[in-house]
């Protein structure tokens, strides 16, 4: 089983001051393993960084609120996710991983502890892809709980899904900006960039180090993401959120938390960010 890295030791504090109320909208918590065992079916093992670790650097970058994602590692046990939203349950959120026969009244259970809406893979190095009969299924049962359903998939396969997405009773949210790859922006952006149009897509302005080219060694790191960045704000500003996706799973390098936070004045302008930080995560998360 491959192991991955642990989170960054000592990121800078960033020179960009978020606004007040920002919101990380994509972060997970592992374990600690003793009180939340791993997936036995997990593809990657991690080292754990539970809330206790999250906490202390969210304060030091300035990020008042986040939504908690489950990770793929605990499948669909939910407890460490669930534990940590319970820390300050007016400023967590969660995305869930369910079982397809789970019950309406733990479907109401999960509400009730901070949940808005469930993650669906399809991306093969975390497993199978997810069903789209069942997705389709279980999104007509959390409409009522006003949830969203959260996709992590590559453009072209998003490009692909258009006549699944449309049918979808719910928001939808992107994950990592598509997976558009800075040096191969073209023809996927334009693609991710069509299925944005349609008024119940939302995405995930996150990820950059995923994405860029060059990595940490440009001035400022993933300044090649910015484009990227800038062409979704420009189609769906009123549509997107922003999130670190601290401990960084499966990346290539492991990056400076500090320079997630700095990048993002390249990305637009202080009303663009104020919408992706503040206000659009208000809407998807904290209004229902």
């Amino acid at each position: 089983m491959k192991s991955v890295p642990p989170p960054h030791p000592a990121p800078h504090a960033p020179r960009f001051k978020l606004p007040a109320g920002s919101c990380d909208c994509h972060v997970h918590v592992y374990g600690p393993a003793e009180r939340f065992p791993y997936a036995p079916e997990r593809r990657y093992d991690p080292p754990d960084a539970p809330i206790e670790m999250l906490q202390p650097l969210h304060r030091m970058l300035g990020v008042e609120r986040a939504v908690l994602v489950q990770a793929t590692v605990h499948g669909t046990d939910n407890r460490a996710m669930l534990d940590a939203i319970a820390r300050d349950p007016l400023r967590y959120r969660g995305v869930a991983l369910v079982d397809d026969d789970i019950s309406t009244a733990q479907l109401r259970a999960l509400h009730e502890q901070g949940v808005r809406g469930l993650r669906y893979n399809f991306m093969p190095h975390l497993g199978p892809s997810a069903d789209l009969a069942a997705v389709t299924r279980m999104a007509a049962r959390v409409a009522d709980l006003g949830w969203h359903i959260q996709l992590h998939a590559h453009a072209d396969e998003l490009a692909r899904m258009t006549s699944f997405l449309h049918q979808l009773p719910v928001p939808y949210v992107i994950d990592h900006m598509g997976r558009v790859m800075a040096d191969a922006m073209q023809p996927e952006l334009d693609m991710l960039l069509r299925v944005l149009e349609h008024p119940r897509a939302w995405i995930k302005v996150s990820g950059p180090e995923r994405l860029s080219a060059t990595l940490s060694r440009s001035d400022p790191p993933y300044a090649d993401v910015a484009p990227i960045a800038r062409r979704i704000l420009e189609v769906a500003g009123e549509r997107a959120v922003w999130g670190l996706d601290w401990p960084h799973p499966n990346v290539r390098e492991v990056p400076d938390d500090g320079d997630l936070i700095d990048i993002l004045p390249r990305y637009g302008d202080a009303q663009a960010l104020q919408k992706l930080l503040v206000d659009n995560p208000q809407q998807l998360y904290f209004t229902a």
